[in-house]
């Protein structure tokens, strides 16, 4: 039954547009942080619905599939006689149990490999890759980021290796989800690298957008197929060949890739309506929180809030909303705003308020069976809390009066980590038994002048974590670092032990109402993705 793609999109525009997907993506910006799941689950659609033949109607004076699918194996087997090609193995029949779904009238099943010959890029050798002069060598990363650059080759090229406009490739090797594909090449004559098949039509009776269309269609499958490691797998040669495609007649190709193009168009304009919405929406609600730390005085804080307190429901409904709305009250609080620093509150810099470090850990070699000592991993402290998930076991006898072991009231640092982590804090709340700190952690103890979960809180703030951030070493082929002397410089303001308490009260109380807000969000957003899979789901069923 063909789908009105038209009223689909229209009676569920809200849906489309306004579900978003929180990405694990991390990074101290706020951007592409979120995915536009609505969209993405609308272009999966459209492509469905064209490979299925439920997107434009079928006409009944259309020359039917089979007839080109026979003048391609006559094609075929012409080349074959002239020696032009080599003769292959004939594919095995589509079984019925093979079929998908059904197909609709003038299509015709077929397998890939009955409607191209496929050749394998070229395997260059080290020596052979020059930094100009020649053709541009294509690997995957080309096809999937036109602005990466080139490297190029000058010599012998076989005709299967070098691709044109309008060349048909096919990636088949890498990470699930981002290397494989097909693509047709737009950019010149260039020289193909291995792990991308160059395939020949050998008709011109073929759109190549629909079948970029229906390779593509068949992408989840291929996968599913595909062999090798984490993270890197391959499609075989023969996984390609073996790929049944829903084949329709040659003018219902050509209407179909025209339908696609037209949805697809309406497609980017939601996507970048919605990228402008989010954009805007952060920009708000960063400008709105920024009006009350920059606030100079109690009367200009209070107009500040009130402007907020006016539109919450309005300004914090996102996840990024709520993060930024947790930042902005660890900086109030470290600026005496929550509550106030009251006139006994000294400016010092954490080295004043140490009784202990900073000082690195030890990361010993991973041992090889379990054991009953182990060692944080960085990601055991990268969130805000104590994971002993992220541990590895290690075999080295350690003193039971050592630095090492972990207590209550520590407080533990990350001195190198990917830069967004660099700095960040995690306060021991109980001892932690037959576990010690890495190397890339440093240890701290507060001495009886602040509370410890004054002085964890204070170097979580954002004013803290800049300071931190501006004096980190390293390139960007190394991993970034903070010394001791950084930690130790920190300015920090020291109030009485009872207002440190109070502060610390406040935040945590703060922390847990924007917890609370953030799980409804969250149920919110899982309730309007399971809303997008259902209607995706109910229209190609």
């Amino acid at each position: 039954m063909l789908v009105d793609v038209s009223a689909l999109v229209t009676e569920n525009l809200d849906i489309w547009s306004s579900t978003i997907k929180a990405k694990n993506s991390q990074g101290r910006g706020s951007s592409k942080k979120t995915e536009l799941y609505g969209v993405k689950k609308l272009r999966e659609l459209i492509l469905e619905l064209a490979v299925r033949g439920l997107l434009v109607p079928q006409d009944p004076n259309d020359e039917p599939a089979s007839v080109l699918l026979k003048k391609i194996g006559q094609e075929k087997w012409r080349l074959v006689e002239e020696k032009k090609i080599k003769k292959q193995r004939p594919l095995s029949k589509i079984e019925k149990s093979e079929e998908p779904f059904k197909l609709p009238s003038g299509w015709m099943w077929t397998r890939l490999g009955d409607l191209v010959e496929m050749y394998n890029g070229r395997a260059f050798k080290s020596h052979e890759w020059r930094e100009s002069g020649g053709l541009p060598i294509v690997r995957i990363q080309n096809l999937n980021n036109q602005d990466l650059s080139f490297n190029y080759f000058e010599g012998e090229l076989s005709e299967h290796h070098r691709i044109n406009d309008n060349s048909f490739l096919i990636s088949w090797s890498g990470t699930p989800g981002t290397s494989f594909g097909a693509f047709i090449w737009r950019r010149g004559e260039a020289a193909l690298n291995q792990h991308i098949n160059n395939c020949i039509f050998h008709i011109e009776h073929i759109n190549l957008e629909f079948m970029r269309l229906a390779v593509n269609g068949c992408m989840n499958h291929f996968i599913s197929m595909a062999q090798g490691g984490v993270g890197l797998k391959h499609v075989t040669k023969g996984t390609l060949n073996n790929a049944i495609i829903g084949f329709p007649p040659e003018d219902e190709q050509n209407r179909i890739v025209t339908k696609v193009n037209e949805l697809m168009t309406l497609c980017d304009r939601l996507e970048q309506q919605q990228e402008t919405s989010i954009s805007a929406h952060q920009t708000l609600v960063e400008s709105l929180l920024g009006t009350l730390v920059n606030a100079a005085d109690a009367t200009s804080f209070s107009a500040a809030w009130q402007r907020i307190a006016e539109n919450f429901d309005v300004l914090f409904t996102t996840e990024h909303s709520i993060e930024q709305l947790k930042q902005t009250i660890l900086q109030l609080a470290v600026m005496g705003k929550l509550v106030s620093f009251g006139e006994r509150v000294q400016s010092k810099v954490v080295k004043d308020v140490l009784s202990f470090g900073p000082r690195n850990g030890l990361s010993p070699k991973e041992a090889a069976v379990e054991t009953d000592r182990r060692v944080l991993k960085l990601g055991a402290t990268s969130f805000g809390f104590l994971n002993l998930q992220q541990v590895k076991f290690v075999d080295i006898d350690i003193p039971e009066d050592s630095h090492l072991w972990l207590k209550a009231g520590d407080i533990l640092v990350q001195r190198g980590n990917s830069s967004v982590f660099v700095g960040s804090n995690v306060l021991i709340e109980a001892d932690v038994i037959h576990t010690i700190y890495p190397d890339l952690m440093m240890k701290l103890r507060a001495n009886d002048s602040v509370e410890p979960e004054y002085l964890s809180l204070w170097m979580r703030a954002p004013e803290s974590r800049e300071y931190m951030w501006s004096r980190m070493t390293g390139t960007s082929g190394t991993m970034p670092k903070i010394s001791k002397r950084v930690v130790e410089g920190v300015p920090i303001s020291v109030p009485s032990i009872n207002v440190q308490k109070a502060i610390v009260d406040k935040v945590n109380e703060l922390m847990t109402l924007c917890d609370t807000l953030l799980d409804r969000i969250k149920a919110a957003q899982t309730t309007q993705l399971n809303l997008t899979d259902a209607i995706t789901e109910q229209a190609t069923a």
